[in-house]
This record gives C-alpha cells, sequence and structure tokens, in this order.
C-alpha cells in the first residue's frame, strides 16, 4: 500500500514539470524528424529521377528492356528481404503506431527506422504506387520512440514523443504542420488532451520549418488561384460527394481483399514482393505518367485535357497498381494513391458536370480539390484531416464550405455503405497474426489517459459509483484549466480528461475498458 502511494505521488510531483519537459523533448524529435524525412525525399527524388531515366532507354531501345526488369527484381528481391527481417515495415505503417499507442504492439524502433527508410525509398524511386506520407510517419514515431528511450522517459512520456514524432513526420512530408496535427490526433493518438496537442504542435511545426528551409514554402499542390464554386452550383457538389464517396468504398474493399489474396496464396514474400516492381516496369515503359504516388498526374490534370476514355483507363489501371502494391506488403504509404485517385475520380465527374449540367469549364481544377479531401475523408474517415490536409496542400483556404460539404457526403455514403476506416482494418489484420505483441512488466505502472463524452457511462456519476477495471486507480482529472485531485465522491463530468495508472503487463486491456466507459 505504501509503494503504491508513494508511485502515485511520484507521478503527480513530476507532472508538474512534466510540460515544460514535453516541449523540450518535443523540439528535439521536430528537429531529428525534419531532417530525416528531407532526407528520405532528397534521395527518393533522385533515386526516381534515375528510375524514371532508365524507363525511358527502355523505350527507346528493346535491348535495354530485360536489364530493366533484371533490375527491378533484383530490388524486389533486396526489399523483400527487408521485410521478412523486419514485419513490422511493411505497408503503410500507420496501423502499427496505432497499435503501439493502444498498447497492443511494440516495435524496435532503429531496426525500423533503418529498414523503412531504404526499403520505403527503393520502392517510391522505382515507382511502385505507393506514397511517403506512411513511411514518414512511421519513421517519425520511431524517431519519437528512440529519443524517448535514450532520455529514459517513462513509458507515458514515451506515447506523447511517438505521437509527437507521427505527427512531425507528415507534416515534414506534405509541408502541412496543422494536417499534421490533426492526423496524430484525430487518427493516431485518438485523443485530444492538451499535452498531444502541445507536443505535437510543436514538432510538427519545427519539422515543417526544417523542411521549408530546403523545399521552399509553395505549397506540394501549387494549382494557383482557383475560384470558389459559385452557391447556385453546389448541387453539383452532392453528386461529387456520393461519387467519391463509392469510390473510398472500392478503393478500401479492394486493398482488403489484394491483401488476403496475396496471404491466402502460396507464394512466398520474395515473389510477392518482386510482383509490383515487375508491374511498375511495364507501366514505366507504356504509362509512365501513372508510376508513383501520383502527384505529377495530379498536377497534369491542370494542364492536360484527357479524354473520358483516357481518365477511365487512368483510374482503372491506377487502382489495380495501387491494390497490387500495397496487398504485397511492401513499405510504402496510401495517402498520395487515393488522393491522386480521388482527383482522377473527380476529373471525370467535373467532366460529366461541365458537359451536361452546365457548370462553367473554369471551374474543373475545384472537382479534383474537393473529391481529394472527399476520397480522404471516405477512406479513411477522419474528415477534420481530410479538409486541413487538402487546404494546406493547395495553399487555399477560399473553398472550406465546398470542402466540407463534399467530405461530410462522401463520408456518410461510405458509411452507409458499411466501410470501415482503412487503418483500423489494417489493424485488426495486423493484430490477428498475434506477432510483435505488447508485454509490459507486472511490476512496474504506467498511466493512461482517456476523455469522458457526452452521455457516456461515466458522465455524471461519481468516482465510487463506478466499476472500474482492477488494477486500475484514476490519478487525476483535468477540467479545463483546473487539474483536480479525485476522491470517492467527486463527480464526472464530459469533456474531463482522467489520467488512470494501472500496471504495465494490464495497460491494454486497463485502456480498452476506461475507453470504452468514457465513450458509450
Amino acid at each position: 500500500m505504501k509503494n503504491s502511494k508513494e508511485r502515485v505521488l511520484k507521478i503527480l510531483n513530476g507532472a508538474q514539470n512534466f510540460k515544460y519537459k514535453l516541449v523540450r523533448d518535443s523540439l528535439l524529435v521536430g528537429i531529428v524528424v525534419g531532417l530525416t524525412i528531407v532526407t528520405y525525399r532528397i534521395l527518393a527524388s533522385k533515386l526516381a529521377q534515375v528510375f524514371m531515366s532508365i524507363y525511358s532507354k527502355g523505350r527507346e531501345s528493346l535491348a535495354f528492356i530485360p536489364i530493366i526488369f533484371m533490375l527491378l527484381t533484383a530490388a524486389g528481391y533486396f526489399v523483400s528481404r527487408q521485410v521478412k527481417k523486419e514485419p513490422m515495415i511493411s505497408g503503410s505503417g500507420i496501423p502499427q503506431i496505432e497499435g503501439i499507442l493502444m498498447r497492443r504492439l511494440k516495435m524496435n524502433w532503429f531496426k525500423i527506422l533503418i529498414n523503412k527508410f531504404v526499403g520505403g525509398l527503393i520502392c517510391l524511386g522505382a515507382g511502385l504506387s505507393v506514397g511517403r506520407e506512411g513511411p514518414s510517419v512511421q519513421m517519425g514515431a520511431s524517431v519519437g520512440e528512440g529519443i524517448a528511450k535514450k532520455l529514459n522517459r517513462p513509458e507515458d512520456e514515451e506515447k506523447y514523443l511517438i505521437t509527437s514524432g507521427a505527427s512531425a513526420g507528415l507534416a515534414a512530408a506534405f509541408s502541412a504542420p496543422l494536417s499534421g496535427v490533426m492526423f496524430a490526433l484525430e487518427e493516431v493518438h485518438k485523443n485530444f488532451s492538451p499535452l498531444v496537442l502541445l507536443s505535437a504542435m510543436i514538432a510538427s511545426l519545427t519539422a515543417d520549418f526544417i523542411s521549408k528551409q530546403f523545399f521552399g514554402i509553395i505549397p506540394s499542390l501549387h494549382f494557383g488561384n482557383l475560384t470558389p464554386i459559385p452557391l447556385k452550383y453546389y448541387g453539383v457538389l452532392i453528386i461529387l460527394g456520393i461519387t467519391i464517396g463509392i469510390s473510398g468504398v472500392i478503393f478500401n474493399r479492394g486493398i482488403l481483399k489484394t491483401q488476403s489474396m496475396f496471404k491466402q496464396s502460396k507464394m512466398s514474400t520474395e515473389v510477392k514482393i518482386i510482383i509490383p516492381f515487375i508491374m511498375a516496369g511495364i507501366i514505366g515503359l507504356v504509362s509512365p505518367i501513372l508510376l508513383g504516388g501520383g502527384h505529377e498526374l495530379i498536377m497534369s490534370l491542370k494542364e492536360s485535357n484527357f479524354t473520358m476514355i483516357m481518365l477511365m483507363i487512368f483510374i482503372v489501371a491506377k487502382f489495380l497498381f495501387t491494390f497490387i502494391s500495397f496487398g504485397s506488403g511492401v513499405p510504402g504509404g496510401i495517402f498520395f494513391p487515393l488522393l491522386t485517385l480521388g482527383a482522377l475520380v473527380g476529373n471525370v465527374v467535373g467532366v460529366i458536370c461541365i458537359s451536361y449540367l452546365g457548370v462553367p469549364s473554369s471551374y474543373m481544377m475545384n472537382f479534383v480539390v474537393l473529391a481529394m479531401a472527399g476520397h480522404f475523408a471516405a477512406t479513411v474517415k477522419a474528415p477534420i484531416t481530410a479538409i486541413i490536409l487538402i487546404s494546406e496542400m493547395t495553399g487555399s483556404l477560399d473553398h472550406l464550405l465546398a470542402l466540407s460539404m463534399v467530405v461530410i457526403i462522401s463520408q456518410l455514403t461510405s458509411d452507409m455503405l458499411n466501410s470501415h476506416p482503412i487503418y483500423e482494418s489494417l489493424l485488426e489484420r495486423l493484430l490477428e497474426k498475434g506477432t510483435h505483441k505488447y508485454e509490459g512488466s507486472s511490476s512496474k505502472k504506467t498511466s493512461l489517459e482517456a476523455v469522458v463524452h457526452m452521455n457516456s457511462k461515466l458522465d455524471g456519476k461519481c468516482i465510487r459509483e463506478v466499476c472500474w477495471p482492477n488494477n486500475c486507480l484514476v490519478v487525476t482529472i483535468t477540467r479545463g484549466n483546473t487539474e483536480i485531485l479525485p476522491k470517492g465522491e467527486t463527480e464526472i463530468m464530459a469533456g474531463d480528461y482522467l489520467t488512470v495508472m494501472t500496471d504495465q503487463n494490464s495497460s491494454s486491456e486497463t485502456l480498452y475498458k476506461v475507453t470504452e466507459l468514457a465513450e458509450s
């Protein structure tokens, strides 16, 4: 009993200076992550130029084609060996980070950082249909955990730095600091606590500042000044939202189905990963604009007047290429490919609305921009991040009303079609494997955080009236700027942030049960 009280007092005393220490640590995380992702982006760009030159030579000389596929086979084999050596680098890495923060998974931060950096670099350079954001988020989180361990921070502080690193990774990858913060809060940490916001904001802004020193302040997708769609044409946005919502459902189900097909096949890991590399070679020789995440393809929609048939071919090819690339298990994200597909589908809807519904052609790019946000919301189910991300990436806040409308309709459409958030679905499959399970010590304590939702089982209840999980103690209640030391008769209110202390080895189960009490 005495030892338990001493641990509680230690946590409470440490909380006094925790905020200032977190600011310093988050700043350090932001600097290291910023430099890491800048290096990653520069090398990926250089390597992509090398592969594009190689594909160009193949189109000029048939004799060079066998050399291309030998090179791609070797690259695929090398990446497959990395995935076999460290399976946690497979895919985007975002579900893995969510599992770690839920205390369901563990990772070797250094091995993941190195292997994800090299493996992701090769996949991006070769032109597979994957994005840089997933690897950037996972590498950022790995840096956060590494710094926490090097500084001997306790486990609860380590989780803040992991979230900060993930936020900084996305910010540096897209030059979108607010999106990095919101994604960390809305999707990764799933908690809007002031401490999470503070640490994520500092790391994200720091990483973005470093990124802009190298890449400038021009938005990732600079379309110039787009005139907002007039209110009289908002009826077509309903059509756009529904169409994009359906496309998001197709994307989610296609990713999961392809992943299942690869898993059920008897092919070795080496063969599975070599397949998308070979596919990249074929596309690089036939239609190089479809290579990579799709940045060049999105930007080309502004200048090129692709026919409806060509757009439909692009959509089908990009869907299949993305499914195979991600389903095979290569280290790469799905952010940019899903934005690209949203842009293509939005372009198709724009052509139809301009041709048959009287919408002026000057608003064509508006359909592209709005569709990207809608596709992200329908797929990831993070609507606030979708709106902020597209606003930052395009450098314009003039479309917030239209963006919000398309995002809401797209997400509602995907919800009605029973489509679940893609990262949650991928995390469930990862947990089913039963590997890399989190293992805590029964002799060590850790603190957890949960926010109380309105009309939940905790809302309006006194501490003593709640059936708390075993080995669980409510240490503090944060209400606004006030920190309350709870007693049995202390009433819990909606909006409260609960800090709960428990044993490390039962932290996953305790977090799940407390979160269930706080949300349902």
